[in-house]
């Protein structure tokens, strides 16, 4: 998701007011199938844990590893300040993620409601490419820091 989708779901909150839910999915770390650049094949990327400060780790510290999170019945100053959050889509560029993935938001504006998983498995493509099954090692290989 790119910033000018961010626009886009706030159009339709003010469009549909009511008629429209606004579906939220974040992750911790695992493994996404996305191209590094347009027009590229896709691969088995290797999703590099969330940044700190992130809603991602956030909701990773809960412990919970997933869960539903309905933002309608939360009131006062929860998940009211701005957080970090990452977007993928086709595209993930790791050597580049703070730049091209976070932004700041405030969730419960956001999305009606979300879906955390704290690690993520790649979906597999219909069109299978050479070499999407030979997924890529995590930055730490081979020592595992």
């Amino acid at each position: 998701m790119q910033r000018g989708e961010l626009n886009v779901g706030q159009l339709v909150r003010e469009k549909t007011a009511g008629e429209a839910l606004l579906v939220g999915f974040t992750t911790y770390t695992g493994h996404v199938t996305a191209a590094q650049e347009w027009g590229d094949t896709a691969d088995h990327r290797w999703v590099r844990p969330a940044l700190e400060g992130s809603a991602e780790a956030l909701f990773h510290q809960s412990g919970l590893g997933r869960f539903y999170l309905d933002m309608s019945p939360l009131h006062g100053d929860t998940l009211r300040e701005p957080l970090l959050e990452r977007a993928i889509g086709v595209i993930y560029r790791p050597e580049t993620e703070r730049l091209s993935h976070y932004f700041y938001v405030d969730i419960r504006d956001q999305f009606d409601v979300l879906f955390h998983l704290d690690e993520t498995t790649a979906l597999e493509p219909l069109d299978l490419t050479e070499g999407w099954d030979q997924q890529e090692p995590p930055e730490t290989w081979p020592f595992g820091i």
